[in-house]
């Protein structure tokens, strides 16, 4: 039976058959047997968090700590100088709280010991001393205060950034808008509850160098975090992205954990590990903002938009994260699903008290996507217009230039609605449903990945290098991380279509900064499109050579070769072939060692203003839904009976892995629009007085089960996009967006009654029934958008109106837009 020996520092495992290793025997002079072999045993690492929401830490004392049995060592805020974070305009964390703790959970000291029981008592023996400043509980609170602000960057006491942009003169659009309609919309946080949580280890080699095992999204960024915090050369690090169980944004940010697991093997020439437990999960939160939204929308009698004015305002919790990004993202793409002539919006992000937010799938998307939808569902009951009918009406064209100078290509929107449309009896059941059910229809847009890195450079976004071996054995190499989308499979299949191979003659190796070129990460559904054209390019490459070869062998011309079935072959003789190994021989004979390498960095932005990084992309994703409800008056329960979905894929690489992210998407969106939030509370006075996260565990954060998944029917919707691989575009996140304003809309064809904010709880359903029944305005949702002083806006004119995509804000620029009449915005389409 086998067994461990343990020591302080090392370990033997001994057991039957016993392995004997002749290299080591044959340099000692004596036998020697695996079991023989002491290697550094794992450290576990915890997490001291802190207590208070908001406090200056005077003293932390880590001796009893220090003295304790197996504990091997003990980390403190002094012991990191540097600050990191995951942009260039927020480096404001650290990976142990140095001079100040911002919210319940802040990690303020880290023990690493034997073993994770060890470090956990070791945890109860710091004793640190707090002085508790003022907490920021809302945004409210957070626009208000003006006293010991969180942040020392931040524009305006708590206020992290205000931003204002008008792309030509929306006032006088509104103005001349025969309906203006105006809506505000609560959109609460929530989290991403990946099924694995967080967990790392590190490893020094003796020669100093160290390795980093982590469940991370983006290995490129890690690596970066860690070279700047710990003060190490790149060169001497490198981060493993292992398979993740999950992450929908949530490991997208360098984290904590990670940095200090890696100076703790650093210090103590051992591996250690960490492993966050469930409720730290959602400290590290980077979850979805909270979003409050108000919406000024210009139409015609005919439904054709005007204009809108968008404001919004997020609750950015303690740090910078993604924010800024997060911040435009609230905004920059609504104009790339419907035709929208002049646009201006404002958006302010806020610090306060809480886990930080950051991005969710979607990022900074759904929000507002749900304000829009929710918005057309009322302009359309107001104008007697069916809401299919009125989306058609103004889908954006294809191939055009939005008001903000986005490039959209494809767009298969029109489809996605007509198939949802029709499948779901769309026309049979709106408004003539048995009061309590109900249909409700919504769109949505996504990027098929973000056209600007974070940070700013010409350096291409993905890389791929293939290795092909005279085996006939290809290797093909990339930094990109599967985080359970299938992005091996689809580098793996890009490859095999070029080559003419099959999949199991292709090894895969991603996510290593050590052996694998630069993939910016796993974000932005990206990577099928910005990978793809790199593996295709590497795989063309690598065909071409070959081809050359064989061309060369067989005495024909190069464009006479073909591959498929693991041959090579004259196309217009195929028994004229070699096989796929024989022809690797062939090419390496002529050309040498065989290695190729792609590469892709997105078209520039026609975007050349201030800030319109964010937002372009290569090509943009389509989707349509019709929720189908069951409310019920006595309890305010609402069932999702069925969902009917279209996606415009562009080209759909792996059909089955398609239809999988979709219904992945909407179990997501059915959890966000029913349950999902991430709420915050303040303890009893005689306890602490601290706000805490209100739901830290699976056992109070709701989500979506089994028995509440609604049956999911779906449609993909295929319109090859040339700048996708083969056609393709993304379907990892945008399948999301119209779940949620989908059923808000469909609730209020079952029972008339609006729920202007999500999550849709049973007792905000209960409360408008009861205003309904009262004869009020069936509406839950927030009165009123916050006033905000806004910064003056940055002026862009539509490229209709003659604009050429950079800013002026100079007077004569304004005049000259007002020159020009609705009727030329109008028609700005065909222009377009």
């Amino acid at each position: 039976m086998s067994h461990r020996e343990y020591s302080s520092d090392t370990f033997r495992i001994i057991g039957k058959p016993r392995v004997r290793i002749d290299a080591l025997s044959k340099v000692t002079g004596q036998t020697l047997f695996a079991d023989d072999i002491s290697l550094p045993r794992m450290l576990h690492c915890k997490l001291l968090r802190s207590s208070l929401p908001h406090a200056l830490i005077e003293t932390v004392d880590v001796s009893r700590a220090s003295a304790h049995p197996g504990v091997q060592l003990v980390l403190t805020g002094e012991d990191f100088p540097v600050e990191y974070g995951i942009l260039p305009v927020s480096q404001d964390e650290r990976p142990l709280c140095r001079d100040k703790v911002r919210f319940v959970g802040d990690p303020v000291a880290a023990v690493i010991a034997c073993d994770e029981q060890t470090a956990c008592e070791a945890l109860s023996l710091i004793d640190v001393s707090y002085q508790p400043l003022p907490t920021i509980a809302t945004v409210a609170e957070a626009l208000q205060a003006t006293e010991a602000p969180l942040q020392n960057y931040a524009e305006e006491h708590n206020i992290h950034r205000r931003l204002a942009y008008s792309f030509g003169d929306v006032d006088e659009a509104l103005a001349q808008a025969d309906h203006v309609f105006e809506d505000t919309f609560l959109y609460e946080g929530n989290t991403h509850m990946a099924m694995e949580q967080h967990a790392s280890v590190a490893a020094t080699d003796p020669d100093g160098r160290v390795t980093l095992w982590s469940s991370t999204q983006c290995p490129h960024y890690v690596h970066r975090a860690l070279a700047k915090a710990l003060e190490m050369p790149a060169a001497h690090i490198r981060v493993i992205a292992c398979p993740n169980g999950g992450g929908f944004g949530g490991k997208t940010d360098p984290f904590n954990h990670e940095i200090v697991v890696t100076k703790a093997s650093m210090l103590l020439g051992r591996p250690v590990k960490i492993c966050l437990t469930r409720q730290e999960v959602f400290y590290c939160h980077r979850g979805r903002h909270q979003v409050t939204m108000k919406f000024r929308t210009g139409v015609n009698n005919d439904g054709k938009l005007t204009g809108m004015h968008l404001q919004t305002l997020l609750d950015g919790g303690a740090y910078g994260s993604y924010g800024i990004a997060s911040t435009f993202y609230t905004t920059a793409l609504q104009p790339v699903t419907y035709q929208l002539p002049r646009y201006s919006w404002e958006a302010c992000r806020v610090f306060t008290n809480k886990p930080p937010s950051g991005p969710k799938r979607g990022h900074g998307t759904p929000q507002p996507r749900f304000g829009q939808e929710v918005q057309l569902d009322k302009i359309a009951e107001k104008l007697q217009i069916d809401p299919a009918k009125l989306r058609l009406g103004m889908i954006a064209p294809a191939n055009s230039l939005t008001c903000n100078f986005l490039k959209v290509g494809t767009i298969g929107l029109a489809e996605c609605i007509d198939r949802v449309v029709s499948r779901s009896g769309w026309k049979d059941k709106h408004k003539k449903l048995p009061r309590g059910r109900g249909v409700g229809l919504a769109c949505g847009a996504y990027m098929s990945g973000a056209g600007t890195a974070i940070y700013w450079n010409k350096m291409p976004h993905s890389g791929v290098q293939i290795k092909l071996d005279r085996s006939g054995a290809v290797t093909v190499y990339c930094g990109a991380t599967d985080v359970g989308q299938g992005s091996d499979d689809v580098l793996v299949s890009l490859v095999t279509e070029v080559l003419g191979i099959e999949t199991i003659d292709v090894k895969c190796v991603t996510g290593d900064t050590d052996l694998t070129p630069v993939d910016l990460g796993s974000y932005s559904s990206r990577v099928t499109l910005m990978m793809g054209n790199a593996a295709i390019e590497a795989a063309e490459r690598a065909r071409d050579l070959i081809a050359s070869a064989v061309a060369e062998k067989l005495e024909i011309a190069v464009d006479h070769i073909g591959f498929a079935e693991r041959l090579v072959f004259d196309v217009e003789d195929p028994n004229r072939n070699m096989t796929f190994q024989q022809a690797v021989i062939c090419a390496e004979e002529k050309h040498g060692t065989m290695a190729t390498t792609g590469s892709y960095a997105p078209p520039k932005s026609a975007a050349r203003f201030p800030g319109g990084g964010v937002g372009p992309s290569p090509t943009y994703s389509y989707t349509a839904a019709v929720a189908e409800v069951e409310v019920d008056e006595a309890s305010g329960v609402v069932e999702v009976t069925r969902i009917y979905i279209a996606h415009d894929i562009g080209r759909s690489l792996n059909p089955v892995q398609v239809e999988g992210q979709v219904i992945g998407g909407v179990y997501m969106g059915v959890g966000e629009a029913l349950m999902e939030e991430s709420g915050s509370r303040r303890l009893p006075p005689k306890l602490s007085d601290a706000l805490v996260h209100d739901n830290p565990s699976m056992l109070e954060y709701k989500t979506l089960t089994m028995h509440d998944m609604p049956e999911v029917c779906v449609d993909i919707i295929e319109n090859p996009d040339p700048n996708g691989p083969f056609g393709a575009k993304e379907v990892g996140q945008g399948p999301l967006l119209p779940i949620m304003p989908a059923i808000a809309n469909a609730i209020f064809d079952a029972v008339g009654v609006r729920v202007d904010e999500v999550p849709i709880t049973p007792v905000k359903v209960l409360k408008a029934l009861e205003m309904q029944a009262a004869g009020h305005d069936a509406r839950v949702g927030p009165k009123a958008f916050p006033n905000i002083e806004w910064p003056q806006a940055m002026f862009v004119l539509p490229p209709w109106e003659g604009g050429d995509g950079k800013a002026s804000n100079r007077p004569e620029r304004k005049r000259a837009a007002k020159m020009h009449t609705m009727d030329k915005v109008k028609g700005a389409s065909e222009q377009t």
